[in-house]
């Protein structure tokens, strides 16, 4: 354990926090109270996840974001679940994030901070508490952190004891993925074999090559004339995930030694969901104590006043790269709705992070019964969030993507052409459906022509 790890892990004080009683929407209903304190008692106990000085980290390379030098990749899975908590499954999804950063970098030629969507990503708000299938009543799939995705009563009991395992599974994530990015895995000069068993049949992947051989002679001519920067043998990559179940959350706060600030040791970047999102509920409280850099989503039921309590609510300091406003408008509503909440935010004079999601909003289900997405619907979204920020002159800092490294049949359109009838193939998804590589990879190349030529 090195000096810098020691020093971080003394830095991370018990919490000392007595959380307000607010109204909390979409809380698992936990069947044992005194069986629910036990475990909180026992997160409270367990060593952070993420340290305070890699929170305030990625909070300056937000600022960049905010300041228009740099452009942020939030990828990852809808709901993790524990049986996918694999080596292999997290490296395709790093090895996705990183080869769509590596397109960004390379054809916007700017800085990108890597998000994943993972270790953590274990909770899941849902339209409605409980279903019925086949005259059996049970309650609703809430994440693998809450209860079991299997349709069964007695599995789909609440069970507190699963936040521990969302604990530890999230722990070794983290483990893998730090070992991945500083442990030679994302050295630029293995661009190449991030590809190989994807470049003979997949367009993206071709292409994806044809730049990996220009970065190898750029790489080539540094190290030729004696440069060799240590940014190109490891990369900085942060977890983020929403801040959704309060009793995996407030047990995870953690009071910072050299400030005496609470931090969240969940993840680097929470954020709160568009459906607790209110200025008056626990989440936002919750989001307003700790001291990493939080995102919001703003769905097409948002106007510019609720961004500006929101603001008002959780950055009063207004710390740059503190908030980071995730719009999630739809294809058919982004260019409509979207305009006047910039404008009002750019001025108020506020350094925000502007991000697109255009996942949430573009969602319907099939005529099979398959919750889906239209690629095309999710590229228009993100041409409609550029088109609205070019008119206003304010930085689109980024996007966020639910996203798999493996070549699921679950959203619509991309190069392969993936048509309605073929979803049931390969439709692996706990949740919502996620891009696959191919169609990450098709985006990637798309936002980079458009920062490029911006």
């Amino acid at each position: 354990m090195t000096s810098d790890v020691r020093q971080a892990f003394g830095q991370e004080l018990p919490t000392v926090i007595e959380w307000p009683d607010l109204p909390a929407a979409h809380q698992p209903q936990w069947p044992d109270a005194i069986e629910l304190a036990a475990v909180r008692r026992q997160l409270s106990t367990l060593p952070p996840l993420v340290f305070a000085g890699e929170c305030d980290q990625l909070r300056g390379h937000l600022a960049e974001v905010a300041a228009g030098q740099a452009f942020v990749l939030m990828g990852g899975d809808c709901a993790e679940t524990f049986a996918a908590n694999t080596a292999d499954s997290i490296r395709a999804r790093l090895q996705t994030v990183l080869q769509m950063a590596v397109i960004l970098t390379y054809g916007a030629r700017m800085p990108v901070v890597k998000v994943g969507r993972m270790a953590g990503q274990y909770f899941k708000p849902r339209s409605a508490p409980i279903e019925t299938r086949d005259g059996i009543t049970a309650n609703s799939y809430l994440g693998d952190g809450v209860n079991d995705i299997a349709f069964d009563p007695q599995a789909r009991r609440p069970d507190p004891h699963r936040l521990i395992e969302a604990y530890n599974a999230s722990s070794a994530a983290l483990n893998l993925v730090r070992a991945f990015t500083q442990g030679g895995y994302a050295d630029l000069r293995q661009v190449h074999a991030w590809n190989q068993d994807f470049v003979r049949d997949s367009p993206a992947g071709q292409r994806y090559e044809r730049w990996a051989a220009e970065i190898d002679r750029a790489l080539s001519f540094m190290q030729a004339c004696g440069a060799d920067p240590e940014e190109f043998r490891r990369v900085d990559f942060y977890a983020a995930h929403e801040a959704l179940v309060l009793d995996y959350e407030e047990p995870l706060v953690r009071i910072d030694s050299r400030t005496g600030n609470p931090y969240s040791v969940s993840g680097h970047f929470l954020w709160v969901g568009e459906r607790t999102r209110s200025p008056e509920g626990a989440h936002v409280n919750f989001a307003a104590t700790i001291h990493n850099p939080i995102g919001v989503k703003l769905g097409p039921t948002a106007d510019p006043d609720d961004a500006l309590r929101l603001l008002d609510r959780l950055d009063p300091e207004r710390v740059p790269g503190r908030i980071s406003l995730i719009t999630r408008m739809g294809a058919d509503k982004v260019r409509e709705i979207l305009p006047d909440i910039v404008q009002k935010v750019e001025a108020s004079g506020r350094d925000v992070v502007w991000i697109c999601d255009p996942m949430h909003g573009n969602t319907r289900t099939s005529a099979s019964g398959h919750k889906t997405r239209q690629f095309d619907d999710v590229i228009d979204e993100v041409r409609g969030f550029f088109e609205v920020h070019k008119a206003i002159g304010s930085h689109p800092g980024g996007i966020h993507i639910e996203l798999t490294g493996d070549d699921v049949t679950e959203c619509i359109g991309g190069s392969f052409g993936i048509e309605e009838h073929q979803l049931a193939d390969r439709y692996e998804t706990a949740c919502d459906p996620r891009l696959n590589r191919e169609q990450s990879l098709e985006l990637a190349f798309m936002v980079a022509e458009i920062l490029g030529a911006s």
